[in-house]
């Protein structure tokens, strides 16, 4: 099995990460020039580094590592820095793909479910669980869309919201991936700062009808397709709505039971809730930038 670990100074997530994926026999450390301790923690444990340096457009460093890498394996796992391998998903990585590569499914790829822990808690309800991600595939039949935020600002050179289209069968593992940050709330809110940008981006192409690119290159909105597919159908509906911060708190930690995960499900919910605000505010930015020029000055 191949892994590779997308990082940017990853020192305080990377050790648990790595140690992880000790199962593995091939791991790939895909580095954008980090200047903490990085590649001296993936070094010491083993992992190929390997740099990768942005260009600005496309591709970014997930779907470049695709391309690329000289993966001696048929299938590769993703994995975030701040995500874990469980003993239990392990194990049924192992006994789903087999020593030969062959999935005794018949499938070339599989959804895997996250687990997101927060301030040391299981954030299982506001509509973060389940959270089916694409990870496991043959890597020749997957590749992350493309939606067209390429020119969004200072969103970083990894795909983080996009998500992987397979070109083949895909299937769902039973048991989850750990995704714990180990860094602050601060580094968190800097984090959402930049993520907005790519998210009022895309909300912008969505409103429009459109994905920003090719059909073939972005994943389909359907209700009636799989979770990811109903999502994308509901969110261009979503970015109609108005006041969508404030529902956007009425969903999730009211009818989505956001507060059964205590207190740390509140401050979950409220940052996600600010997250919401800064991609409304983002967006009407670049909406009004569109009509005016960008121009300043005050208009009565």
């Amino acid at each position: 099995m191949s892994v590779f670990v997308p990082v940017k100074n990853e020192e305080q997530n990377l050790p648990a990460c790595l140690e992880s994926l000790s199962w593995a026999d091939e791991i790939f450390v895909v580095d954008s020039q980090s200047t903490d301790r990085t590649i001296e923690i993936a070094e010491s444990r083993g992992a190929k580094v390997v740099q990768f340096h942005f260009n600005g457009t496309w591709p970014k460093k997930k779907n470049w590592a695709l391309e690329n890498l000289p993966f001696r394996n048929e299938w590769v796992l993703i994995v975030d820095a701040d995500e874990r391998c469980t003993p239990e998903l392990i194990e049924e990585i192992r006994q789903t793909i087999g020593a030969g590569g062959q999935a005794s499914t018949g499938h070339d790829g599989f959804y895997v479910n996250r687990k997101l822990i927060f301030l040391g808690r299981w954030i299982k309800h506001a509509g973060w669980y389940p959270s089916w991600n694409m990870r496991l595939f043959k890597h020749r039949l997957g590749r992350y869309e493309n939606l067209g935020t390429q020119t969004a600002q200072n969103t970083g050179d990894n795909e983080v919201h996009e998500h992987v289209l397979l070109n083949g069968n895909a299937g769902y593992l039973k048991h989850d991936l750990l995704h714990e940050d180990c860094r602050d709330i601060y580094r968190l809110i800097h984090r959402l700062n930049g993520y907005s940008n790519w998210e009022a981006l895309a909300y912008e192409n969505l409103a429009a009808g459109a994905s920003g690119s090719r059909d073939d290159q972005a994943m389909r909105a359907s209700f009636f397709g799989g979770p990811l597919e109903r999502k994308r159908f509901l969110k261009r509906w979503w970015v109609r709505m108005p006041f969508r911060p404030l529902l956007k708190f009425i969903i999730i930690y009211i009818l989505r039971l956001g507060f059964l995960d205590g207190r740390a499900g509140y401050i979950w919910c409220r940052l996600m809730c600010q997250y919401e605000f800064q991609i409304s505010a983002k967006l009407y930015e670049l909406e009004w930038r569109k009509r005016t020029g960008g121009a300043g000055g005050w208009r009565p």
